[in-house]
């Protein structure tokens, strides 16, 4: 098989229809087709081969699109790196994984070599040449580097002539078990881990959004990736070449940047994270924009509270669904419907609690500590099968054994399902809160918060306590125009939660650390409240 035919045929049936935009620049299906047609050529030259890869380092920017679907052709695996790791990070990617190649920006210019040097690797340093780094100052000095286009003119492309109408293919045949994407996560231990996703499974991911009515992609659609589109908001990417879509690469995220492009470029899907809906929301200018070409906005990458899904649909309509996946599980494993979403609002509350039932292919069960199925509303742990499921964590032996079993994701995400089949998260194991022998949820004591209207983020964590162990504690980022008081909160929760597990404390911050692929990083905000602890709960 070879994923990269779908662009191929795609540029053959909508050669002239506009498949990429980035910022000032477009490509057409064909002149997509042709790039990465010429890029595949370059690294089969250089002697790379099937089972090599090929890693990234940049910020967004439509030359990373040309490297996957180039990849595809290829039959080369894929390492993206997140723009936001560090040298060392990137140094462990380096020598932890099969890196032949690593293209990278200027911007991650000192980075990339520097990291290339100590991971003493054999490893072909590839600069995408042109764009200025969107968060920083001047770009440093390229000269002495194998620029991208260079690289691509080693394939005996004019790359000043019009794209070839008809050029030479380029598709590698690879079983579908071979290793596509190198999926880098530090999940919540900390340590960076690579969950290795195959030709099959990416396949599968494909497969579940051209089988959805709501998400599957056309000619007439525009989907803008508001995230990195190495990660998740990449993961439509292959769906959308396949359907004729076309794909909008924001540079950089901000609210500003993403109500100025839904209106500018009539964007009709898009896929935000909850953090991103939170600034969306509070952004002072939205209100009055024209959102109205949006048909579906996908939330997901971390829990939502349903009183911001409320919020959500009361600003973007009833087109909101939200789904639930992860990167040993490559694509969606569970989805709740716009329509869902809709008549939870109206009739039926608790599913606003809800990420929604089995995507599919996909086979969800809730089981406990022996691998026995739960009943329903009994809390477990969630584990998962289906074709879009990775099989191991490269170079993980132990850590595998741990997390796939008998064909089993084991997702470490503790959760319960309804008698007609809704799943309902709770907390990750390694988040709940034991206090007095209790467990409590965090996503629980979060949900009431934010039906408070003087919240804008909450985080809840556990803190030590010589009573109970563990104590609960809330860390709010208020909401432009309200100062509420932590009695008042505390009060609040009271109204709605057991007594047990209203917060004991409250603190106010600006904001709350998030994660390198805009998550709360709960881990962090912990970590202050637990450092002089003589033990650890979690």
């Amino acid at each position: 098989m070879n994923l990269g035919t779908y662009l191929t045929r795609s540029a053959r049936y909508w050669p002239d229809a506009t498949a990429l935009v980035c910022g000032e620049r477009s490509w057409t299906y064909a002149e997509l087709d042709s790039a990465t047609s010429r890029l595949a050529a370059a690294l089969i030259a250089r002697g790379l081969r099937p089972g090599d890869a090929v890693a990234s380092l940049a910020w967004n920017r439509g030359e990373l699109v040309e490297v996957e679907f180039a990849l595809y052709k290829a039959g080369l695996v894929r390492a993206p790196i997140n723009a936001r790791l560090g040298r060392g990070e990137i140094g462990h990617i380096l020598g932890y994984a099969p890196v032949r190649a690593l293209v990278f920006d200027a911007a991650h210019r000192d980075d990339a070599l520097a990291a290339i040097e100590a991971a003493g690797t054999d490893c072909l340093p590839v600069l995408l040449e042109d764009g200025p780094d969107p968060t920083a100052g001047p770009a440093p000095d390229t000269s002495a580097l194998l620029g991208y286009r260079e690289l691509l003119a080693e394939a005996g492309a004019d790359l000043n002539a019009a794209p070839d109408p008809d050029p030479a293919p380029v598709a590698i045949d690879v079983d579908e078990d071979a290793p596509c994407v190198l999926n880098f996560t530090s999940g919540s231990t900390g340590a960076l881990k690579a969950a290795v996703q195959t030709f099959g499974n990416r396949l599968a991911n494909m497969r579940k959004l051209l089988m959805s009515d709501e998400s599957r992609p056309g000619p007439g659609t525009r989907y803008l990736a508001c995230g990195p589109i190495t990660h998740a908001t990449g993961m439509t990417l292959l769906a959308n070449v396949f359907a004729g879509a076309t794909t909008h690469v924001l540079p950089v995220w901000s609210a500003e940047a993403f109500v100025d492009t839904v209106e500018k470029e009539r964007i009709t899907t898009t896929f935000l994270v909850p953090a991103m809906v939170n600034m969306v929301l509070a952004h002072p200018g939205a209100a009055g924009r024209d959102l109205s070409s949006l048909t579906g906005v996908r939330v997901g990458g971390a829990p939502i509270s349903p009183q911001r899904l409320r919020d959500a649909v009361r600003f973007f309509g009833p087109v909101v669904a939200q789904g639930y996946g992860l990167g040993e599980t490559t694509s969606v494993v569970a989805g709740l419907s716009s329509q869902e979403i809709a008549r939870a609002v109206t009739d039926d509350p608790e599913l606003l609690q809800s990420c929604g039932r089995a995507m599919y292919d996909t086979e969800l069960r809730i089981v406990d500590e022996a691998g026995r199925t739960l009943p329903p509303r009994e809390v477990g742990e969630l584990i998962v099968r289906g074709p879009d499921c990775v099989r191991a964590y490269w170079q993980e032996p132990e850590l595998s054994a741990q997390t796939f079993r008998d064909g089993w994701v084991h997702t470490g995400d503790l959760a319960w399902m309804r008698e007609d089949g809704y799943l309902f998260l709770v907390d990750r194991k390694k988040d709940m809160i034991i206090s007095g022998g209790f467990n409590i949820y965090s996503t629980e004591v979060e949900a009431a918060l934010y039906e408070h209207p003087g919240v804008q983020e909450a985080c809840v964590i556990g803190v030590p306590d010589e009573t109970w162990g563990e104590a609960v504690k809330a860390v709010i980022v208020p909401r432009p125009g309200h100062e509420p008081s932590a009695e008042e909160i505390t009060a609040f929760c009271a109204e709605r939660l057991d007594r047990l597990k209203k917060p004991r404390s409250v603190d106010f911050v600006g904001e709350l650390p998030h994660n390198r692929n805009g998550k709360l990083d709960r881990r962090a905000v912990r970590e202050p409240f637990w450092a002089g602890a003589d033990r650890r709960v979690n």
